[in-house]
């Protein structure tokens, strides 16, 4: 019996010029973490982003840790989290010896920044200007704010509360790349350039990928340049090898940078290419009757980089709707266990974590490719609708 072609979740996309640029790259014999292609790869990202300069390094993971790191988070600080994420997001606050304090989402899956609020006032005081919590008198020195599934977080009123408080906002947008504000205080700004420092990596899932990597923006240029000289083993002296700070091996390889340029190339095309699939699914599974297709913010331009697929309460679960379609050669995700619940971070403070809870059991991802065809679509969409009961 034949079996329907596979659909994958999300695969990379090499229509462009990858395999000159890595060719080039390897007959130079510039391979490592020095070459041309680090330099011009930086270049484009900051030329996209309209912002002055950009950091190349080895993934989203290192960019967050290095601006942790430019953060000043020492062990015994804390660092506001969201519960709904990769895990990627919070493990660099544990590199700093630092304590995860987790905030719930709201409807976008992003940090819910009235909660954010409330835990700012009842869980916390002012000592000096400097916030600290009243349980464990940790200093609150930051904020990590994900842009989940390329969804921008409500960015004004979160940095209304770090400035209020005097909190460095980090914005984690590894999934973002290319989503920014069309409307209100931030227009025209993309996610990652908001906050004092930004994130982006080039995972393999990822709208545009180097295989690994990633990238560090920042609001001061004194301190990105910062960033840069500790991802390079903080060397002081190239010559004879004197090192005054302790350093990481945190930076981006010349070869990933060539697939990454070839990429850039090609960013805007991805993003035109996700954003209209979305609006077909989204007509597609406009009547189903197991779920709805999650929509962005409003007022935004998102890279519409997943597609969350929300069930309705007291029907198919989301691990039974995923095993359906996989029985039809369709792969889709469960969106992630969240962190507050997962063995290293259970001590940790979890403020009211009660949206997050639910969307965990109910959100499914579907297949999002660039390379998605209609017909695809049209495949995902009847199975679905095939399942209601």
């Amino acid at each position: 019996m034949a079996t329907n072609p596979f659909i994958p979740l999300s695969i990379p996309n090499f229509e462009g010029n990858e395999e000159k640029y890595v060719l080039d790259a390897v007959r130079q014999g510039w391979v490592s973490t020095g070459g041309a292609y680090i330099t011009t790869f930086e270049k484009q990202l900051a030329e996209f982003l309209h912002i002055p300069a950009a950091v190349m390094c080895q993934s989203g993971t290192s960019a967050l840790h290095l601006a942790l790191v430019e953060c000043g988070v020492c062990p015994g600080d804390s660092v506001v989290v969201p519960t709904l994420t990769f895990i990627a997001a919070v493990n660099p606050v544990k590199y700093q010896f630092a304590h995860p304090v987790f905030m719930d989402c709201d409807d976008s899956l992003c940090m819910d920044p009235v909660k954010l609020r409330e835990y700012c006032e009842t869980e916390c005081e002012r000592v000096d200007g400097k916030l600290y919590d009243k349980k464990n008198h940790s200093r609150i020195k930051a904020v990590i704010v994900v842009h989940v599934f390329g969804n921008m977080a409500d960015m004004e009123r979160i940095m209304d509360i770090a400035d209020q408080y005097g909190l460095q906002v980090i914005e984690d947008a590894t999934e973002a790349l290319g989503t920014k504000y069309l409307e209100g205080r931030y227009a025209g700004q993309y996610a990652g350039t908001i906050g004092d420092y930004g994130a982006y990596s080039f995972n393999g899932n990822k709208i545009i990928t180097t295989g690994g990597g990633g990238a560090v923006v920042a609001r001061d240029a004194k301190h990105l340049e910062h960033i840069k000289y500790l991802s390079t083993q903080a060397k002081d002296d190239p010559l004879l090898y004197m090192h005054h700070e302790i350093g990481y091996n945190y930076r981006m390889t010349n070869v990933q940078a060539a697939i990454g340029v070839a990429q850039m190339e090609e960013l805007p095309e991805f993003i035109e290419r996700k954003q209209k699939n979305h609006e077909v699914y989204k007509e597609l599974l406009r009547d189903c009757k197991i779920g709805k297709l999650l929509d962005f913010r409003t007022g935004t331009s998102a890279n519409k980089w997943f597609y969350s697929f929300e069930l309705y309460p007291d029907g198919i679960s989301a691990d039974q709707a995923i095993e359906k379609l996989a029985q039809e050669n369709i792969q889709a995700r469960a969106i992630w266990g969240l962190i507050h619940e997962q063995r290293p971070y259970r001590e940790d403070t979890a403020y009211r974590i009660q949206r997050a809870a639910v969307y965990r059991e109910r959100i499914i991802n579907l297949p999002c490719s660039t390379q998605l065809t209609y017909e695809q679509m049209v495949r995902v969409a009847d199975l679905l609708g095939s399942l209601w009961q």
